[in-house]
């Protein structure tokens, strides 16, 4: 930032402290995830990439794109993660997505990473059920079948079960994956879900928020986003 305040006559002094203002910034919301979504945080990364390529920063705009690269990747990451654990095919496998908003208490889907874990998931052949309690079931369907996420929208049609009720989108799956941080998923009754799943049962913890050492008590394979399992996958190359 120092570069491009010296380029554009701004005083980086000033905008740490504008940034340091922010209450988002902090523990609440440095949070490791299967990645970051939603329309203005990328959008913003990337009009800062265009400004330090205006301004003749070409270290300092690869840096910044590297922000957007890093994102791409953790999400392949997980997502090869999710295929490296259920034995390396996945393919009529049942897998759900619980969230499909960018975040929790929203409806807002744009640049959601659980659009493209859904891709990845579905370029392997996966069959998705998905729950999310505040995305209308057409938002959902609109965003898979884009042109950038599925080049036949029909493989969504195939593929694709969306539901209204957790335990019945749980039921008969062989994983679950936890896209977004939603409240009500830290309080489900996974005993219960636990036995409803066929066996081994995985579950992929991509926001942090349910309990590990329960659900490996109950008998879940649990895989977490930045926690080292005792039981590791095989080695993965994303």
């Amino acid at each position: 930032m120092s570069a491009v305040c010296e380029a554009t006559g701004a005083d980086v002094g000033e905008v740490a402290h504008a940034i340091g203002t922010d209450s988002r910034l902090g523990p609440k919301f440095l949070q490791a995830s299967l990645g970051f979504g939603g329309s203005c945080f990328q959008k913003d990364v990337l009009n800062l990439v265009y400004l330090c390529e205006a301004l003749n920063l070409p270290e300092v705009a690869a840096y910044w794109q590297q922000v957007i690269d890093m994102n791409d990747y953790q999400r392949r990451r997980f997502a090869t993660k999710v295929i490296s654990c259920l034995f390396n095919t996945i393919t009529d496998k049942t897998i759900t997505i619980l969230g499909f908003a960018f975040k929790k208490n929203t409806g807002d889907t744009r640049e959601s990473s659980s659009i493209y874990m859904c891709k990845y998931l579905m370029d392997e052949g996966a069959k998705l059920h998905i729950y999310d309690p505040q995305v209308e079931h057409k938002q959902i369907i609109a965003d898979l079948s884009h042109r950038d996420i599925s080049e036949q929208s029909e493989r969504v049609n195939k593929l694709v079960k969306i539901f209204e009720d957790p335990y019945e989108a749980l039921k008969g799956a062989h994983a679950f994956v936890v896209c977004t941080e939603w409240d009500e998923f830290k309080d489900l009754d996974y005993l219960r879900i636990y036995n409803s799943m066929l066996k081994p049962a995985f579950a992929f913890d991509g926001r942090r928020i349910l309990n590990y050492d329960a659900l490996t008590n109950i008998g879940f394979h649990v895989e977490t986003v930045g926690h080292k399992t005792l039981n590791n996958c095989l080695p993965i190359t994303p």
